[in-house]
């Protein structure tokens, strides 16, 4: 039987035993998380709330990345402890997602490393620029942190790549950075930076292979668009 008033949420589950996860909707996933809801508020309802709070491109489950643990708990039912199990929930994605990529991770092959770095960077509100340090065999050596930079723009210091570089004796450098708008087209600051970097690796004898930005979902590799 079913419960209602705040009592754990028994029709998504028997739903889930009867017929398997991939009959729920989004919101009965959730509810069975969340287990209990308030009065007059069952868990699924309350779980469409938490759903509903994203906007835009960040909508439905992409919201749970987004949302911080006070917005989560300013809605009536979420205490403390379902707003972490939601975010902990969120995390637990994209670590899944990430999980499956390395499989096929080569950093010759740009597809492979925006599917690696995709559920890690294309929910960031901010710029984040990564390099990349790696081996003569293309082995990952490091995974540097440049810059977190404004909603729009991230500063890129070329000092700082080449000492990080230098410290790891790195042979090789790679870039990766996020657009929070999206769209993975590099800016034309984008492409001189990437040029400058990769005029002094040359110079230094530790070349720049790539530079990727990751969209939502899409990127584009400076490499494979010939704007190296």
């Amino acid at each position: 039987m079913t419960k209602n008033n705040g009592e754990n949420a028994g029709l998504p589950y028997e739903k889930f035993l009867s017929l398997g996860p991939g009959a729920l909707t989004e919101a009965e996933l959730l509810a069975i998380i969340l287990r209990t809801g308030v009065k007059n508020c069952p868990a699924v309802e309350l779980a469409q709330k938490v759903l509903s709070l994203g906007k835009g491109r960040a909508a439905g489950l992409n919201s749970l990345h987004h949302i911080s643990l006070s917005e989560l708990m300013e809605i009536p039912g979420i205490g403390e402890v379902k707003a972490v199990k939601i975010k902990c929930l969120a995390e637990l994605a994209v670590r899944m997602a990430s999980e499956r990529a390395a499989k096929t991770l080569r950093f010759d092959s740009p597809g492979t490393v925006a599917d690696f770095y995709m559920e890690k960077l294309r929910h960031q509100e901010k710029e984040i620029i990564l390099l990349l340090l790696l081996d003569n065999k293309l082995n990952l050596i490091e995974e540097y942190m440049v810059s977190m930079g404004t909603a729009r723009a991230s500063l890129l210091s070329s000092r700082e790549v080449f000492i990080e570089a230098l410290k790891c004796r790195a042979c090789y450098l790679m870039l990766m950075h996020n657009h929070p708008s999206g769209d993975p087209h590099p800016s034309s600051q984008d492409i001189a930076v990437t040029r400058k970097i990769k005029e002094a690796g040359e110079l230094m004898d530790i070349p720049l292979i790539d530079h990727i930005i990751l969209g939502d979902n899409c990127y584009m590799s400076l490499k494979e668009e010939d704007l190296l």
